[in-house]
């Protein structure tokens, strides 16, 4: 399998590279040049030649990603798909399938063959779901069996998959000699892992065989994610030793995939202060090598469950104003229960709003669709305006459950419109060439 990277390298436009150029409105040399450079990732495993084709990267619109997922309190492979259906219905770019109940094979290519999505997931789910059923002990998990389910779940059509290969003695270490944590440990494979690791005293395979890992990537083209096994599950703990060890090593680990051929992202936080995350992003470019970023939120407060979209939209508009690639949604549910299929739509909804604001601020040449919106409103165009917004049938529908009594206006004003009252003025000045 020659990689997207490697075509890249070798001076050849591939089609996806064609897809992306033409959805993003940039030129072909341009996405070439920032595929071969490591600076835009096309999840595409070839297993799947019908999915949605989507860049990540530098000079891109930034991407949504929504995830799924069974628990062993809410165990629907129906329910799953819904909630994929929805997340794509809203606009999602990637979702990931996080099953950690059931039968996760079953859930995986059902959901793969309910969505046009490129999908991904964390293999140490699985992995050590199974090592509980076969031994009644997570510590014994076989690594051979992990890569093993790594290949298995790539051959089903995976297309990015979160490896958490940063983790390793020095990283624990860390959490033991900072006296751990307000927030604990957030990432579900990574915790296991440290337990793997303690229990068994030995290090983590998929660090000790990251050669072996971009191996099996390659033979899929599928985007390596380099986990954020370690982040940070609180803002007081944002950016401590523990998790700073760990961002080193993805970094690095990013920049040796890359040379071996493989299409490397990196993750980050997580719960980060909103006064950090413009220096979260900066480090992770500049020791990566500028590498795709995806970012967990983030979340830039601890006191908002229930609202955590919320939360979490404002985290994510500051991360794309500064240059993260991909945001992975939250929904109202987080940190309170599983989501449900409105909580999908709510996180979509809320993380593309975001990332629409960060990318109107990153890249001011791209607000004339803001403009066209202004001046739609402006000019009680309300057809016109539809075309304009993320949401237009939300908009549509509520102006028609509150119609005003004189069409042009709303029900916000009524007879009392500034904007008719402005255009009444001032219709003979307007000039739209400012």
């Amino acid at each position: 399998m020659t990689t997207q990277l490697e075509h890249a390298r070798q001076g050849t436009i591939t089609k996806q590279m064609q897809i992306i150029a033409r959805t993003e409105g940039l030129s072909e040399s341009f996405i070439l040049d920032h595929v071969a450079k490591g600076e835009i990732v096309i999840p595409c495993n070839p297993k799947r030649p019908g999915q949605k084709v989507t860049g990540i990267g530098t000079g891109l619109r930034t991407k949504v990603n929504a995830s799924i997922g069974t628990s062993s309190d809410i165990c629907d492979v129906n329910l799953e798909v819904a909630k994929a259906e929805a997340a794509q219905e809203e606009g999602a770019d990637t979702l990931m399938e996080l099953s950690a109940a059931g039968d996760l094979d079953n859930v995986r290519q059902t959901v793969l063959a309910n969505t046009d999505l490129a999908v991904g997931n964390v293999p140490l789910y699985q992995a050590f779901k199974e090592a509980i059923r076969k031994y009644k002990n997570p510590a014994k998990l076989d690594p051979e069996y992990l890569f093993d389910l790594i290949e298995k779940q790539l051959d089903d059509g995976l297309s990015f998959m979160a490896i958490h290969c940063g983790i390793n003695q020095y990283t624990i270490e860390r959490l033991r000699k900072q006296g751990f944590r307000y927030g604990g440990l957030a990432s579900k494979g990574g915790t296991y892992m440290v337990a793997w690791m303690d229990i068994n005293k030995k290090e983590n395979p998929l660090y000790e065989q990251f050669d072996r890992v971009c191996a099996l990537m390659k033979k899929y083209d599928a985007v390596l994610s380099l986990g954020n096994g370690i982040r940070a599950g609180a803002i007081h703990d944002s950016h401590d030793r523990a998790q700073m060890a760990e961002m080193i090593i993805n970094c690095e680990l990013a920049e040796i995939g890359r040379n071996q051929g493989c299409q490397m992202m990196v993750e980050g936080p997580g719960h980060v202060p909103l006064d950090e995350i413009e220096g979260n992003i900066m480090l992770e470019k500049r020791m990566s090598g500028n590498a795709p970023y995806y970012v967990l939120g983030p979340i830039p407060c601890d006191t908002g469950a229930g609202y955590d979209h919320i939360t979490a939209a404002i985290g994510a508009a500051s991360s794309a104003r500064f240059g993260a690639d991909l945001i992975c949604y939250i929904t109202p549910a987080e940190h309170l229960a599983l989501p449900d299929v409105n909580d999908v739509r709510e996180g979509v909804r809320a993380t593309r709003l975001a990332a629409r604001i960060g990318d109107i601020s990153k890249y001011p040449d791209r607000r004339e669709n803001e403009k066209q919106a202004a001046m739609a409103r402006r000019d009680m165009r309300w057809n016109d305006l539809e075309k304009y917004l993320l949401f237009p049938e939300i908009a549509r529908k509520t102006r028609e459950e509150r119609a005003p009594a004189q069409q042009e206006t709303c029900t916000m004003c009524g007879d009392f419109c500034a904007m008719k009252k402005g255009m009444e003025i001032f219709e003979k000045d307007i000039t739209d060439k400012r």
